[in-house]
């Protein structure tokens, strides 16, 4: 039987209206002393009453010491509870998608704190951010192989999350046989992965529905992909009928990507790339009178904590105005952002003061977020983290 991590008084309240996560300050540490668990153990929750309201493992290391896992006492994370899990997880996929390529599992979305999927068809890529999921691993491959029986299974345990849970840094095959290639297929396009050296697992699908929303408009523009990595928006914009593309990235090796995936589809004569710090690359294309038709602004999270928000502002905000500099009478800027910490007023804000910097109009045609295999939980507004807005910047 688990130990139980009793609550103070009224600390359930969260928990009851369907959070995942316990702090250490709602702990009733003098009942049951944090330094007294083991670090990725199983606990049953308890409240201040002692009645028990679910299982959670826990760290008492960190400022969030418990994830829940079940409202049920009586239910373990074990191999039956994780394929439980990936079973709801898969029949929301089969549902929203008609091929394998997606995130199978979001985290808390899908009611498994700690653990991300993503499948790239008969491949799968596996991220173990905290000490629970670590404990439960060997569970975590024998759940994934009765469920899907992939050709692989890739651990990326190479993310911040780990560090902060003094996890040590791990990129191996640890089921099966990773081919050569890794390709996938998102809104008609062809792509290779680079699961083991790429960012994350290797692709965002996150952005998926955003793109589908843009390719339906760059038939015939010329079209700037910034922070491109391996091409996601670019080369989509190319088979969907952008006359030239220009993708740049700081990473040379990701756009070697971009150059390879181009060619899978036939585009590379329309797909072009720069290597550079964006907002380099951004005041060198103005100074060389370059224009383009549309503009994507995908960056890496500026804002990753609350500490960081003034200086992540004031960020957006430049890359906005600049951005903006680059279209032409009438173009379209797609801006997005991944920082869970940005509200989207204002990354609204950062698109309004840019039109307004340029004398110029702009009009939000599109308000987008993270695609349906990125599920929201209600009570958790910490996986709400993506934010993409399509805008027509135009003169009288």
């Amino acid at each position: 039987m688990p130990q139980a991590l009793r609550l103070k008084k009224n600390a359930d309240r969260r928990l009851k209206a369907g959070h995942l996560w316990l702090y250490s300050n709602e702990i009733d540490i003098q009942a049951t002393p944090l330094k007294g668990f083991e670090p990725g153990a199983q606990v049953v929750i308890e409240a201040a009453n002692g009645k028990a309201l679910g299982v959670a493992y826990v760290n008492p290391h960190s400022l969030i010491c418990a994830r829940v896992v079940s409202r049920d006492a009586e239910v373990r994370l074990d191999r039956s509870l994780l394929v439980h899990r990936f079973n709801q997880a898969l029949a929301l996929r089969d549902a929203l998608y008609d091929k394998p390529f997606y995130r199978l599992v979001h985290g808390e979305g899908d009611l498994l704190p700690g653990l991300i999927v993503d499948r790239f068809g008969d491949i799968v890529v596996v991220q173990l951010n905290t000490l629970g999921m670590e404990a439960v691993r060997d569970e975590v491959v024998a759940a994934l192989e009765k469920v899907l029986s992939p050709q692989a299974i890739v651990f990326k345990n190479d993310s911040s999350g780990r560090r902060l849970e003094k996890l040590e840094s791990e990129v191996s095959v640890v089921y099966g046989e990773l081919p050569d290639e890794v390709l996938i297929e998102e809104n008609g396009v062809r792509f290779a992965v680079p699961v083991i050296d790429g960012q994350k697992t290797g692709w965002f699908f996150d952005h998926r529905a955003n793109r589908a929303w843009l390719n339906g408009l760059v038939a015939g523009k010329r079209v700037l992909d910034l922070f491109s990595y391996v091409g996601g928006w670019g080369v989509q914009a190319a088979a969907h009928g952008a006359s030239e593309v220009l993708c740049v990235d700081s990473s040379q090796a990701a756009l070697d990507r971009v150059a390879d995936n181009a060619a899978l589809n036939g585009l590379h004569e329309q797909v072009a790339v720069g290597q550079g710090d964006v907002f380099e690359a951004l005041t060198a294309l103005r100074a060389e009178g370059e224009r383009f038709d549309v503009v994507v602004l995908d960056p890496p999270a500026f804002i990753k904590k609350r500490k960081d928000i003034t200086n992540g502002e004031r960020a957006y905000a430049r890359l906005n105005r600049e951005a903006m500099r680059l279209l032409g009478r009438d173009g379209l800027l797609m801006t997005a952002s991944c920082s869970m910490h940005l509200a989207e007023e204002r990354l609204v804000e950062s698109v309004r003061g840019a039109v307004r910097h340029q004398d110029r109009h702009g009009q939000i045609l599109y308000r987008g977020g993270q695609s349906g295999d990125h599920p929201i939980h209600p009570a958790i507004p910490e996986t709400a983290y993506l934010k993409a807005l399509g805008v027509r910047v135009f003169r009288n």
